[in-house]
């Protein structure tokens, strides 16, 4: 099962999500799109999920905590105690086993980033 990560600012817009998307290897093959929790129902994500007809995966905050990452941003790992949102939000929901296939991108504006991983999907 492939999994899309995002990692987002809260004024993104769905354009931006799409960018990052696109920038990581677009969505053939995705199953769903998975970002931390408190940002599962950004109306910017909601509405590209949709047009993608894919479900969103909300990750507990604290499940991401320790999940080593490609990519290290200071500020995320001293927020989340991961590198990077995108590729930890993939790895957790893509399932056991899993393993990026695309680190983590960002959108041209910068507001946004997007990972993909592929796992069992358990």
């Amino acid at each position: 099962m492939k999994v899309a990560g995002v990692g987002f600012r809260r004024d993104a817009s769905a354009a931006s999500l799409r960018d990052a998307l696109v920038a990581a290897g677009g969505t053939d093959g995705v199953a769903a799109i998975a970002t931390v929790n408190d940002k599962a129902d950004a109306p910017a994500l909601t509405s590209l999920a949709r047009d993608l007809g894919l479900p969103i995966r909300g990750v507990a905050a604290a499940r991401l905590a320790g999940i080593e990452t490609v990519t290290q941003s200071e500020l995320i790992d001293a927020m989340f105690g991961t590198g990077s949102i995108a590729e930890a939000a993939a790895l957790a929901a893509a399932g056991r086993s899993a393993r990026l296939i695309s680190a983590r991108a960002v959108s041209q504006d910068r507001m946004a980033t997007a990972a993909i991983a592929e796992g069992d999907g358990e």
